[in-house]
């Protein structure tokens, strides 16, 4: 059997939860608080020197990390991640996205208002990761006016990836009202079978 490494609250580990949930496949979920430096520890730091979460772990102890190329992996030969090239190239696309527009701004925004003191240096940084944020928002929202999801006509991967922070954006202090489209394309996702809610 499969192991994950994850911290639950975590979005970049909830993805790999929904994905695998949604394969009907099974795994064991080993939790890493790296919140509070369990990632840190030299028995973690031996299995991912990088020191992060998730982390994949196959039967023959092979180990993966980084959460959207452990979702290309789990996904590879699966409706969840197509085929055809140009929206194989898409889907790592919005996959790299999110990466560098989304979580950067939308996630930190939403670890420094929940897991760091009101008094912190970094709430400093809130104001304008709120600014950066709302733009890559409004890219999502122009894209899902046209579109039912981020690409082709099936739910994917790449949906996957953005919905886990998304969804808990208003955490971080966006206001997702005012991206209609992106409302909609959530509880669009969380109407597909074997959807599991994040722990938040």
């Amino acid at each position: 059997m499969i192991t994950v490494y994850g911290m639950r609250a975590s979005g970049n580990c909830y993805k790999l939860q929904l994905l695998l949930d949604q394969l009907g496949r099974e795994y064991r979920w080993v939790e890493v608080d790296s919140a509070h430096g369990a990632t840190r520890t030299p028995e973690y730091l031996a299995k991912n020197p990088n020191g992060k979460v998730p982390l994949l772990e196959l039967e023959d102890g092979r180990r993966l990390a980084e959460s959207d190329a452990i979702l290309c992996y789990l996904a590879e030969g699966t409706l969840f991640l197509p085929d055809d090239r140009w929206l194989h190239a898409q889907t790592l696309q919005w996959l790299f996205f999110e990466q560098y527009s989304h979580e950067p701004y939308i996630a930190v925004a939403r670890f420094i208002r929940n897991w760091l003191p009101t008094d912190h240096p970094r709430q400093a940084e809130v104001p304008e990761l709120l600014r950066r944020g709302a733009q890559t928002l409004a890219v999502m929202e122009q894209h899902l006016q046209q579109h039912e999801w981020l690409v082709g006509e099936h739910y994917g991967i790449a949906d996957i990836a953005l919905y886990a922070y998304t969804h808990c954006a208003d955490d971080g202090g966006f206001d997702l009202a005012v991206y209609p489209a992106i409302v909609a394309w959530l509880e669009r996702v969380r109407q597909q079978p074997g959807h599991t809610s994040m722990q938040r």
